[in-house]
């Protein structure tokens, strides 16, 4: 199998993975539809386009920065996109409840699976690491042992998926609650400290452009993890 098409199945795993969670979450923990009937079509198409547009424009960015020709694509951006698009969505629609509970589980299980397909799609994936010393360095097909940062961050997130069904499975409220928060919160924790084993290029400061979306990615989950209880009085954040 090509190195493309065997991207492209893990895409298509982690996309299935995530979906199939996502179903079987709203069947037991999460049976309430917190989306009135007339607007979940239009929370989808916001989720969607979010995604992609993020997903391509810093991706690009970022190869562009890094003095790479060449369309990209970003899990990170797709999650910042995902995010602002759902709440300019809900701005614009009056739409108060808070919606994410339920992706914490899909978000964490879909980019551990995609990340393996990043780590075996070899250097023309541009997520690979840079050159190491360590016993577990990766060989990405040139004979020089890179850091494997896509698996690590499998690993980080698929470590967070096991800690939050853990937690909800032991009745922890907040868990479920605020699940999602929690999780992007991790995501951009872990993200900003590995962008640094990546020879990408340098945006703002120092930092490569996921390193900056992974900054406004965690002061958001602070702010929704500390406003929780107050969204769920039914009060404004």
């Amino acid at each position: 199998m090509s190195l493309p098409a065997l991207h492209a199945l893990f895409d298509v795993l982690a996309w299935a993975v995530s979906v199939t969670a996502l179903l079987l979450l709203r069947r037991t923990w999460f049976p309430a539809q917190p989306v009135a009937g007339p607007l979940r079509f239009g929370y989808l198409v916001a989720v969607l386009f979010g995604a992609g547009t993020g997903a391509w424009l810093f991706g690009t960015l970022n190869l562009w920065l890094s003095g790479i020709e060449g369309l990209g694509r970003s899990i990170e951006g797709a999650v910042f996109g995902a995010i602002a698009a759902i709440e300019i969505y809900k701005r614009v629609n009056g739409i108060t409840a808070r919606t994410g509970a339920i992706y914490a589980l899909p978000m964490a299980l879909g980019i551990a699976v995609g990340r393996i397909g990043c780590l075996l799609s070899g250097l023309e994936d541009n997520t690979h690491g840079i050159a190491t010393g360590a016993d577990w360095g990766w060989d990405f097909g040139d004979g020089i042992l890179r850091h494997p940062v896509q698996l690590y961050e499998s690993l980080a997130m698929a470590g967070f998926a096991a800690a939050y069904l853990v937690m909800a499975t032991r009745g922890s409220t907040r868990w479920k609650r605020d699940g999602f928060y929690h999780a992007v919160g991790f995501y951009a924790v872990q993200r900003f400290v590995l962008e640094f084993w990546k020879p990408y290029g340098s945006a703002v400061a120092g930092l490569t452009v996921f390193q900056l979306l992974s900054v406004v990615l965690l002061a958001y989950a602070v702010v929704m993890v500390s406003t929780a209880d107050r969204a769920a009085a039914g009060e404004q954040p």
